[in-house]
């Protein structure tokens, strides 16, 4: 899956979907696809990341206690 990166705008690939779908994690493991050559997998934080349309990630994915009143 692709997500897009706020700050510099790159696509980014997420290498372990399910660590970003996981609310109980702050981190999602990905590489800049940028370039011609295959970068190195590295931790991101959600929070720098979006959908490529610029959208949020869904409030599930990002806080573990979203059903909490």
């Amino acid at each position: 899956m692709f997500m897009k990166h706020k700050r510099s705008g790159d696509l980014i690939e997420i290498v372990e979907l399910t660590e970003l779908i996981d609310p109980f994690k702050e981190k999602a493991t990905g590489r800049f696809h940028s370039g011609e050559e295959l970068q190195d997998a590295e931790p991101f934080n959600k929070d720098e990341l979006v959908f490529t349309s610029g959208e949020v990630l869904p409030q599930c994915w990002v806080d573990s206690h979203y059903r909490d009143s």
